[in-house]
């Protein structure tokens, strides 16, 4: 068996980072700044990921805005529209109960013309029959 020494041990562990360097990809990004270190740079990660949500959010938040705002308008739109439809109903009701009154009064003319008819009619019948009844009264005292 092979002794290990120091010095093979210091030039595996040497060349296993050399690998691991290699491996990972030793190069700089293309738009990184060259002052800044991995914690800022992570943290600008955060802080662009943060500006992205609140623009997004922002973004949504108009939209919904927009929505409320439309919805709105239609609800008084048809506010509008059912309150000229009520109208125009009672407007129809109204025509419709003025002539029913009319109606009503017409006929309340002819009936009571009716019954000044007949109370005619028949006054002149009592008067006819009370006439006769004295008649025959005159002819039995004599």
């Amino acid at each position: 068996m092979k002794q290990t020494t120091l010095l093979n041990k210091t030039t595996l562990s040497g060349l296993m980072l050399a690998v691991a360097v290699l491996a990972t990809g030793c190069h700089k990004a293309e738009d990184t700044n060259s002052n800044m270190g991995p914690a800022q740079a992570a943290g600008k990660a955060v802080d662009d990921a943060g500006a992205n949500a609140a623009a997004a959010t922002r973004d949504a938040a108009a939209d919904t805005k927009a929505a409320a705002q439309d919805a709105a308008a239609n609800t008084a739109a048809a506010a509008d529209r059912a309150g000229d439809k009520a109208a125009a109903a009672a407007d129809r009701a109204g025509d419709s109960m003025r002539e029913a009154g009319a109606e009503v009064k017409q006929e309340s003319k002819e009936a009571a013309a009716n019954v000044k008819e007949g109370a005619s009619k028949a006054t002149t019948a009592t008067g006819k029959a009370v006439e006769r009844a004295g008649e025959k009264i005159q002819d039995a005292a004599k």
